[in-house]
């Protein structure tokens, strides 16, 4: 699995991005026939503390999931994303099982 991280119109320091990687990998013990990752992070200009967006797209043959979040740090953004992933995961792989 290939995970490519983007920060979108600000510099990601090295520990959000091993933060973010160690975080997406885990996604495997759910699925592991996962081609992909893209997660891009970017900074919403509101005056609102919720400004931090993360994109996760996870592609698995024959199709591919995304799930966006709005919170107040990055790390809850990937953790609720990743939680998010790992039920839509789950219950893909039982789905399959059943076939």
């Amino acid at each position: 699995m290939k995970v490519n991280i983007q920060a979108v119109n600000f510099d990601a320091d090295a520990k959000l991005i091993d933060f973010t990687q160690n975080r997406i990998e885990k996604l495997e013990q759910f699925y592991n026939k996962i081609i992909n990752v893209d997660v891009y992070l970017k900074v919403q200009k509101t005056s609102t503390p919720e400004n931090k967006i993360a994109e996760v797209r996870v592609f698995v043959p024959g199709d591919d999931m995304v799930v966006k979040k709005t919170c107040k740090t990055f790390e809850q953004c990937i953790d609720e994303c990743a939680s998010s992933l790992e039920r839509q995961l789950k219950k893909r792989k039982e789905k399959l099982a059943t076939h």
